[in-house]
């Protein structure tokens, strides 16, 4: 199993699932063309599109990937919110296990400011994916993970600094506590999952003003002994929510 950064962040997110020749996207919230270009113009080639809630940063290109084709997973609440309609919408259930090809998929429920946020547990008969993006913490742990894609969007210290100094608004903090995922938090729930055949950790969705990313990747490294990479963050120009 192969997972492909194309964007991370609050600009815009997009990731690439790829095993035995099967691809799955996972959030389209960037514009369709980068990610066509993100696949090497294979959009057409995709299983399905994953999509956690309804933030434009993650389901921006929604529509455009439906038109492409491409059966879109998500819950009943995000597709409502993203005014997702027709034969290609596909509505799941958390904790209710479903196929696309070769794919085994477990969505769960995630504690985000969305309709019905999820996240995904994929496997692909050899190895598992956790990928868990803009929730707070979670409140499931997992065995045999072999990958993991968590959100560790912001450092208290760092955020505490930038609102003291002016730089972020106060009423930021609060909405990050309730909705983003902490360093902090990030290693607790790391702590919590079963690591030991865990061989990559990609730690998603960082803050552009309230992360360090050196640091991120440092103490999460230092915590785990795993490999370790921050995922590639993409700034697109139309402004998000």
């Amino acid at each position: 199993m192969e997972f492909q950064t194309i964007a991370s962040g609050s600009t815009g997110n997009c990731y690439i699932l790829s095993s035995g020749g099967s691809m799955l996207i996972i959030e389209c919230g960037i514009p369709v063309s980068k990610i066509k270009d993100g696949c090497n113009y294979r959009l057409h080639e995709m299983q399905a599109c994953l999509i956690t809630h309804e933030h434009k940063d993650h389901c921006k290109a929604a529509q455009d990937v439906l038109a492409a084709g491409v059966d879109i997973y998500c819950s009943q609440g995000t597709a409502q919110a993203c005014g997702l309609t027709g034969h290609h919408v596909r509505i799941i259930k958390a904790l209710e296990q479903f196929h696309v090809g070769p794919w085994l998929i477990l969505p769960f429920d995630v504690q985000h400011d969305a309709a019905e946020p999820m996240g995904f547990l994929v496997f692909d008969g050899e190895e598992k994916l956790l990928f868990a993006t803009d929730t707070y913490y979670l409140r499931y742990t997992f065995l045999g993970l072999t990958k993991i894609a968590l959100e560790c969007n912001y450092s208290l210290d760092t955020l505490d600094e930038n609102i003291s100094s002016g730089y972020v608004e106060a009423s930021r903090r609060s909405r990050l506590l309730a909705s983003h995922m902490s360093l902090e938090q990030c290693k607790r729930t790391l702590e919590a999952n079963d690591l030991r055949k865990v061989r990559q950790i990609y730690l998603l969705h960082l803050s552009a003003n309230n992360a360090d990313a050196p640091r991120f990747k440092r103490e999460v490294q230092r915590l785990t002994g795993k490999e370790v990479y921050i995922a590639a963050v993409e700034h697109v120009k139309e402004e998000t929510c």
